[in-house]
């Protein structure tokens, strides 16, 4: 879809190609288009059809609201689902003046938007800044939200109370995890934070710590269980925390204890916890072991085990059944006489190949069982667990 479909999808003419794709959206491909191209041209019925088809695929990360607004491919794939943008934009005071400088399709400015914020916003990519645009007419919050297509350093971060920036992490070889490659490359990002009073980059939670500025405060935040991003807190917005994990839904955060210890280090007992995505990315499983009175197995692997049971919301609890040095034969036979069939397979710190493990095993058993495959030391090791 090209910036012009996209405009006539706004006309009058194009709203109603759009009710009729998402009428004919189960017909089934070639029946839907058969359907729209008896009214409309072939470029309408492309852009009508696709937009209805990215509106569906929304609806995982955006809810009801997907059912109005706009979406390109990568735009989709790369926007904030709404929950992790309304919990990020809480933390911006109501009434800030703030420059979205990668507004993508506009997931995050709708979301500062609705938190009382005015927005402006740019995104290199006209298409996609016309896109953002129309989510926020459709939403009914245009009039707290001006958006044009520009590069990121156009913008004078002085001029306003809060920078947000969500570099592209996508180049033409496909997603990459290296903040130099982003767009605007990291030090560009760097320059802009260095002018604004405040900041909030949102960055994939894999970045490294040496990347992160002195004096900012990272929060990684998980979505019931799997961790989506990492938000960079810069100059006014920075926590004394330093590092941050959340959970969403329930809002439960966690921050580093300066007082605390580290955590021991000792043999498997009877119980195993597997901390969340954004306490490890935070590092803070030490306290997640706090908090259950365990031990790691390893000082560099994020299990954690213990004699007695105890609940957190920042670990999931298994119950040990079997230990053993790693061996695709025992462990097969361990599982054949547990009468296991089907197994969900975990790993931290192991080599192993979980989908060939799955194939070799070979199971035909009515039950099912957990395996954790790990490292002590430099040993391999296969946990047999269960589900508390």
């Amino acid at each position: 879809m090209d910036l012009d479909a996209f405009r006539e999808l706004l006309t009058p003419r194009g709203q109603e190609a759009l009710a009729a794709a998402a009428e004919a959206a189960g017909d089934g491909p070639v029946a839907a288009v058969t359907r729209l191209r008896r009214t409309y041209d072939a470029a309408l019925t492309s852009a009508a059809l696709t937009q209805a088809a990215l509106r569906e695929r929304a609806r995982e990360k955006f809810g009801s609201d997907a059912a109005v607004m706009y979406f390109t491919p990568h735009g989709l794939e790369q926007a904030t689902r709404r929950e992790v943008a309304d919990h990020r934009a809480r933390r911006v005071p109501a009434g800030s003046r703030v420059a979205d400088v990668c507004c993508g399709i506009g997931g995050d400015l709708l979301a500062l938007a609705r938190a009382g914020c005015v927005v402006e916003a740019v995104d290199a990519d006209p298409l996609t800044a016309a896109v953002a645009r129309a989510n926020a007419d459709a939403l009914g919050l245009g009039d707290r939200v001006t958006v044009r297509a520009a590069e990121a350093a156009t913008v004078d971060p002085s001029a306003f109370d809060v920078l947000f920036a969500d570099p592209a992490r996508r180049t033409a070889r496909g997603r990459t995890f290296d903040p130099m490659a982003y767009s605007p490359p990291w030090p560009e990002v760097l320059g802009m934070v260095a002018k604004a009073p405040a900041a909030c980059l949102k960055v994939a939670p894999g970045i490294p710590y040496e990347f992160i500025p002195d004096g900012a405060e990272a929060e990684w935040v998980s979505w019931r269980g799997d961790v989506k991003e990492a938000a960079i807190w810069c100059g006014g917005l920075a926590g004394d925390a330093g590092r941050r994990a959340t959970m969403l839904p329930s809002g439960v955060t966690l921050t580093p204890d300066p007082d605390a210890e580290p955590a021991p280090v000792g043999a498997i007992g009877r119980h195993l916890y597997e901390p969340d995505g954004a306490a490890v990315r935070a590092h803070l499983v030490a306290e997640v072991a706090r908090q259950v009175g365990g031990r790691l197995l390893d000082e560099r692997i994020a299990y954690i085990t213990g004699d007695t049971g105890a609940t957190t919301p920042w670990a999931a609890r298994y119950e040990v059944h079997e230990m053993m040095p790693f061996s695709l034969k025992r462990l097969r036979a361990a599982l054949r006489e547990r009468g296991a069939g089907t197994v969900t397979v975990k790993k931290r710190g192991s080599a192993v190949d979980v989908e060939r493990l799955r194939r070799d095993l070979r199971l035909s058993g009515g039950g099912s069982a957990t395996v954790v495959l790990t490292r002590v030391g430099e040993r391999p090791f296969a946990l047999i667990c269960s589900p508390a």
